[in-house]
């Protein structure tokens, strides 16, 4: 085995919270969606399916590295916001929280000394400060529209593609 078992119950545990992460994107647009948003709804459902795509990277950097997947059960998803920035600010917090988790799979790498999992996690540092951006920008977008401004958020997710914003609140690339 190419990984210690703690460090492949780490990951495993990482499995099952990029899960959750996904699901509570699924909950957030269909909070957008509801609410007859369909660029904010759009953003959050590619949000979802990116968030199971970092999951299963943990899947297969797991097989790879000779361990056994033992995916944790997950608890419930908030299904409930009082309004848009109630909602992107949950988001926001779900990936400040999913930062603090990488950050802690590094410090355990390298106490064990693994490279191949220290390689591994370097992405998903680089993934988490462009996350954590592009929600704190959507954040300070929506704040700046106000509850009012809702519409003037999708047009501007329309023009941009609906794509990651950079720290100035502009349309970024992936």
């Amino acid at each position: 085995m190419l990984a210690s078992q703690e460090l492949i119950a780490a990951f495993n545990q990482q499995i099952g919270n990029e899960m959750g992460a996904s699901l509570l994107y699924v909950s957030i647009a269909s909070y957008f969606d509801g609410e007859a948003l369909p660029q904010l709804a759009r953003f959050f459902y590619r949000q979802s399916e990116e968030e199971r795509e970092h999951a299963m990277k943990f899947v297969k950097f797991v097989l790879d590295v000779e361990g056994a997947v033992a995916i944790p059960a997950l608890p419930a998803t908030q299904n409930d916001f009082a309004d848009a920035e109630g909602a992107v600010q949950t988001a926001l917090d779900s990936e400040k929280a999913v930062t603090d988790q990488i950050m802690e799979l590094v410090e355990q790498a390298k106490e064990e000394n693994n490279h191949f999992a220290h390689r591994f996690l370097d992405w998903f540092v680089d993934e988490q400060l462009e996350e954590v951006a592009t929600m704190s920008s959507l954040l300070q977008v929506l704040r700046r529209a106000g509850t009012g401004g809702l519409l003037h958020v999708e047009d501007y997710l329309a023009r941009t593609g609906g794509g990651p914003l950079d720290a100035s609140g502009g349309g970024g690339g992936e």
